[in-house]
C-alpha cells in the first residue's frame, strides 16, 4: 500500500476543483492510496480502517475472502473512509480515465460524509487516529489479561447492534453554547494533574499547543487538539467517560451502555478493564451507524455526481463506450435483487426532476389525475437545491419513505418479485408479485438495516440476573443468534440472563393464520430455557 503518485494526485486535485465549481463542499486535504486486491482482502474485515483493533474474526474473514478470490477473482475499484482527512483506496490497475470517474465518485462520498447531518458527530474526528489509540490500548490489555480480552470483545460485539444511535444523537444535540467545555476542563484540571501527574512544564506546553490550534481554526481547533491527546494517552477517553458518569446523573440509553455502567461483575476492581473494551466496541459501532443507515442515498449521491461530472469532462473523449459499459454495470437496476447504486441514483434523479417541475408541492400531490400529473410543470429549476437539501437531511429510510411512490415505480418499470413452487417441474420459480408503489416501498424499507429495540427492565433485574425486553415491531428475533447473544450478556453481567420477546406461531394448515406469542428465554449457566408467558 502506497500513496498515489504525483501524476495521479494532480488528476485528483483537478477533479476536486471541478466538483467544487458544481457545488460540492468538502475539506481540501485528502489522502489517496494505491492498493492491490490482496490489500483490499486484508483490509475489508476492518472496514478499510488499517488501524482498527485486532480481533480473531477478522483473520477468519481474510482467509474466507482469499478462498473466494481464488474461485472468482474480482477487482474492486475504490473504497473511501469517513475520517479527517478523508482517506480513499484505489486498485493498482485502474487506467487514468477510469480514475477520473472514480475520483468524482469518491469526492461525492466525501461531500456526503462531511455534510449529511447523521454524520455530524463525526465531522471533527480523526477516526483513524482514534482507532490506533484504541488498538494500542487493547494490545496493552492483551499483554496483561491474555485471551480474556478476546472474550470481552466477542461478547461486546454480540450486542453492539443494540447501541442507541438516535438516542445518542439527541443526547448530544444541544446547542454548542449550552455545553461547557467539560473535556477541556477535565484534561487540564484533573487528568494531567491528578491522573497522569504530569510535570508543570508539560501542562504549559499543552496549553500553548491548544491556543495555537484555536488560532488556526476557531471551530475545529479543539477537535485537533484532542485528537493529539487521544493518540498520546489512549486511556484518556475512557477516564473522561467515567468522570462524566460521576458528574452527570443520566440513565443509560442502550443495553450495552447499561451493562457497562451497572454490571456488578464489571464493578469488581479486577474486571474494570472490560469497561474499556466495551467502550471501544460501542464507540466504534456508533461511528459506523450513520454509514449503515445511508448506504442507498450515499451510493446514489456518488453515482449521480460521477455521471454528472465525468460526462462533462473533456477527458472522457475516446472512452465513452468503456465508460458507458462500466457505469451500466454499476448502476443498472437488478430485477431479482436490490442494487443500492441503482435505486439511490434513480431516487436522487427523481427528486431533482420533481423539484425542477415544482412537483414537490401539496397541490400537486393531492391531485391524482393521471393527465394532470403528467402535464404538470412549473419550470422552477430548483432541482439542484432540492438534491443538496436531500444530501444534508435525509437517510435511506426518509428518502425511500418520502419519494418511492407509484410514479417512481411506473417510470422505471419496477416490481416486487415473488417465489413459488412449480409442482409440475418441481422447481422454484419467480413471478411478478406486485407493481404497486406501496408494495415496492415496503420491500425497500424491509431490506434496510433495522436492529431490534431491546431495553433493560430495571425492576425485574437484580445483581444475579438481568432482564431484557424486546419491543416487538412485527419482526421476530432470529432464533439462531439468541443463545450466543445471551451468553455474552450473561458473561458481562456476571449472572443469569432473561429475554422477553414475541414469536409468531403459524397454523399447520394456513400460512395466513398465525398468532403472536410472548416468550421468555432464560439462560442459566450454559443452558437456555424457553417458555410462554
Amino acid at each position: 500500500m502506497q500513496l498515489i503518485n504525483q501524476h495521479t494526485k494532480k488528476i485528483m486535485e483537478e477533479c476536486k476543483d471541478r466538483a467544487r465549481e458544481a457545488g460540492l463542499h468538502f475539506d481540501k486535504d485528502t489522502l489517496e492510496y494505491i492498493v492491490t486486491n490482496r490489500d483490499m482482502i486484508s483490509l475489508s474485515p476492518k472496514v478499510m480502517i488499517p488501524t482498527l483493533y485486532d480481533y480473531w474474526v477478522n483473520d477468519v474473514e481474510v482467509l474466507k475472502e482469499q478462498g473466494k478470490y481464488k474461485l472468482s477473482p474480482s477487482n474492486p475499484y475504490e473504497t473511501v473512509i469517513n475520517s479527517r482527512p478523508a482517506i480513499s483506496f484505489y486498485n493498482d490497475n485502474n487506467p487514468d480515465w477510469m480514475n477520473i470517474m472514480i475520483f468524482y465518485h469518491v469526492i461525492a462520498h466525501i461531500d456526503f460524509f462531511q455534510n449529511n447531518r447523521l454524520f455530524e458527530r463525526t465531522w471533527g474526528d480523526d477516526f483513524v487516529g482514534q482507532a490506533l489509540a484504541d488498538k494500542r490500548l487493547i494490545t496493552s490489555l492483551r499483554s496483561e489479561h491474555g485471551r480474556w480480552v478476546d472474550y470481552a470483545i466477542e461478547f461486546s460485539r454480540c450486542i453492539n447492534n443494540l447501541v442507541g444511535y438516535f438516542d445518542e444523537l439527541s443526547r448530544q444535540g444541544f446547542a454548542t453554547e449550552l455545553n461547557p467545555p467539560e473535556m477541556l476542563d477535565y484534561y487540564f484540571g484533573d487528568f494531567l494533574q491528578k491522573v497522569i501527574k504530569a510535570p508543570e512544564g508539560e501542562v504549559y506546553r499543552d496549553i500553548e499547543k491548544y491556543n495555537q490550534y484555536i488560532a488556526q481554526d476557531q471551530n475545529l481547533g479543539e477537535s485537533w487538539f484532542f485528537n493529539d491527546v487521544k493518540k498520546k494517552y489512549p486511556e484518556f477517553q475512557s477516564k473522561y467517560n467515567l468522570y462524566l458518569k460521576k458528574q452527570i446523573d443520566r440513565p443509560a440509553i442502550d443495553v450495552m451502555e447499561y451493562i457497562r455502567d451497572n454490571s456488578p461483575f464489571l464493578k469488581k476492581e479486577k474486571n474494570e478493564w472490560m469497561k474499556l473494551v466495551m467502550s471501544i466496541v460501542r464507540n466504534t459501532a456508533l461511528y459506523f451507524e450513520p454509514q449503515i443507515r445511508t448506504k442507498i442515498i450515499n451510493e446514489g449521491w456518488a453515482s449521480y455526481w460521477h455521471d454528472e461530472l465525468f460526462r462533462r469532462d473533456e477527458r472522457i473523449k475516446g472512452h465513452e463506450v468503456a465508460y458507458a459499459r462500466l457505469n451500466a454495470a454499476v448502476t443498472s437496476v437488478s430485477r431479482s435483487g436490490l442494487n443500492p447504486y441503482a435505486i439511490g441514483l434513480r431516487l436522487v434523479q427523481y427528486v431533482e426532476e420533481l423539484a425542477n417541475k415544482g412537483k414537490i408541492d401539496y397541490i400537486f400531490q393531492r391531485n391524482q389525475s393521471i393527465t394532470y400529473r403528467e402535464n404538470y410543470d412549473l419550470h422552477t429549476l430548483k432541482g439542484k437545491d432540492a438534491i443538496f437539501a436531500l444530501r444534508k437531511h435525509f437517510s435511506d429510510f426518509t428518502l425511500i419513505n418520502t419519494f418511492t411512490d407509484q410514479d417512481f415505480v411506473d417510470q422505471h418499470d419496477l416490481f416486487v418479485l415473488g417465489q413459488r413452487v412449480n409442482q409440475e417441474k418441481r422447481v422454484y420459480e419467480y413471478y411478478v408479485k406486485s407493481r404497486k408503489g406501496e408494495d415496492y416501498k415496503k420491500m425497500l424499507i424491509d431490506s434496510l438495516y433495522h436492529p431490534p429495540v431491546i431495553s433493560v427492565n430495571e425492576e425485574l433485574s437484580t445483581d444475579e440476573n438481568i432482564y431484557l425486553v424486546h419491543h416487538f415491531e412485527g419482526k421476530p428475533l432470529l432464533e439462531d443468534f439468541i443463545y450466543d447473544t445471551m451468553m455474552g450478556v450473561s458473561f458481562l453481567w456476571g449472572g443469569s440472563a432473561q429475554l422477553e420477546t414475541t414469536e409468531i406461531q403459524y397454523s399447520d394448515y394456513d400460512e395466513e393464520d398465525y398468532e403472536e406469542v410472548r416468550i421468555c428465554y432464560t439462560l442459566e449457566g450454559k443452558r437456555l430455557k424457553k417458555e410462554e408467558l
